[in-house]
């Protein structure tokens, strides 16, 4: 191959960077990727510009793989952060060859053939550009929009990504389409916000045609949608999932808080009494998943608040919780707040409410235990020799844990990428193990 053709692409922030990052890696097939950034010729890293933690992460990785790149390669900084800071990044990183943010992702070619930085003004939206998927045979995350039109107080996304910009039905289906004909049949839905697809263009309740649409294509046999967004979220769309074959009772809804006083200072345009009304009754259909995530130490946050928000956390039954410490962001209403809360509160709560996050997670995955669940199998574990790595279907991949199988309990190998009831049989610190039922084979 040629000598001055090798790629390493490093993917940084949310599973919506990621979708953004297959499609520059759709655009550059003539390269050949590869794991050791030392020897790449081209390096390219998509940021994430979302919180202190993630912008610190994405500036020393594009100044650690600097430090240990060779001769002539081109380090190229994409996504999010460099949209955000292009005017301060682009003067004080001149490690950095090419800077481009959220609009070229499917110019990433040309990029590189002029060695120029470039910003366009509109934000990518994938129609028809070709991806190339990661991480899984079988699964693969399908975008649905851009942008966001909600007016949290913490959050600077709608800064740097734009108003709410919905892909059409059509170019999303078509995207499934293609995939399944390649062999993926498990799908996650994303964007900012994901109950307000189609908002942008007048149609009310655009995730319920979407799971509609969906249904309606062949070789999809799982699908779930992540981030419900509380006052975008219809009755009749939870009733629509819980009706569904295709699309599990999975609910990803990040609450950010349960105090009426403070979900009103988030703007979040929603109260304490409606926000329970979904909850209660996604949690009251069948298997379902309830995620969420909570925000500590927000400007104005009392010990009173943030107590009622930890006794919720710890009794309503979430499956998983995240938890994420205010970040000061400017541009963003919070910002320019009074009543900061300090670092060392901040961290104290944090600590407190993970604690209780942590066992959200453990009473949720010791409910498992002697049931029977559809699994898939991702592949050999890490840990084990004999292990393999499977999910239960519902689950999100990556976040919500990991199954240990010993396939020597069945007659035949089992495959990877394939799904199959099996009955879970113990929990091992947070990873639950399971046997697959020996007749049940099942496609």
């Amino acid at each position: 191959s040629n000598m001055s053709n090798k790629l390493h692409i490093v993917s940084l922030g949310c599973t919506k960077n990621l979708v953004d990052t297959e499609v520059m890696m759709g655009k550059l097939q003539k390269f050949e990727l590869t794991d050791n950034n030392e020897e790449a010729d081209v390096i390219i890293v998509n940021t994430c510009g979302f919180i202190d933690a993630a912008k610190e992460e994405s500036l020393n990785t594009v100044l650690s793989l600097h430090e240990a790149r060779k001769e002539d390669s081109l380090l190229v900084m994409a996504g999010c952060l460099s949209e955000r800071y292009r005017d301060e990044l682009t003067k004080q990183l001149p490690e950095v060859d090419i800077f481009t943010g959220v609009g070229d992702y499917d110019k990433i070619d040309e990029l590189l053939a002029e060695k120029k930085s470039r910003f366009s003004d509109e934000v990518f939206l994938i129609d028809g550009a070709e991806r190339v998927v990661t991480g899984s045979t079988y699964h693969a995350y399908i975008k649905l929009s851009e942008g966001c039109n909600q007016t949290c107080s913490f959050c600077a996304i709608p800064s740097f990504k734009g108003k709410l910009h919905s892909r059409d039905l059509d170019s999303i289906a078509k995207e499934v389409e293609g995939l399944v004909a390649k062999g993926y049949w498990d799908f996650s839905f994303v964007s900012q916000d994901s109950s307000s697809y189609l908002r942008d263009q007048n149609i009310k309740d655009g995730l319920s045609l979407l799971i509609a649409r969906i249904e309606l294509i062949e070789g999809v046999k799982s699908a779930r949608i992540l981030y419900l967004y509380p006052s975008t979220t219809s009755m009749k769309l939870l009733q629509n999932i819980g009706k569904s074959k295709i699309f599990h009772n999975y609910f990803d809804m990040p609450i950010q808080h349960i105090n009426d006083d403070m979900l009103r200072i988030m703007k979040r345009g929603f109260g304490k009494e409606k926000t329970l009304e979904l909850l209660n009754y996604m949690r009251s259909l069948p298997n379902s998943f309830v995620r969420t995530s909570f925000i500590v130490g927000h400007p104005h946050e009392s010990e009173e608040m943030f107590d009622e928000m930890c006794e919720f956390a710890a009794n309503f039954g979430f499956d998983r919780i995240n938890v994420f410490s205010y970040s000061d962001e400017e541009t963003t209403a919070a910002y320019d707040m009074e009543d900061k809360i300090s670092d060392e509160v901040k961290a104290e709560r944090a600590q407190i409410l993970g604690d209780i996050a942590d066992k959200c997670t453990k009473e949720s995955l010791q409910k498992e235990v002697g049931k029977t669940r559809q699994i898939v199998i991702d592949g050999e574990s890490e840990e084990h020799e004999y292990l393999l790595s499977a999910r239960e279907l519902i689950w999100a991949p990556e976040i919500d844990g990991e199954i240990y199988v010993n396939d020597r309990t069945v007659d035949e190998a089992l495959e990877f990428g394939k799904a199959y009831p099996a009955k879970i049989t113990e929990l091992v610190g947070n990873i639950l193990t399971a046997t697959v039922n020996n007749a049940a084979h099942q496609d």
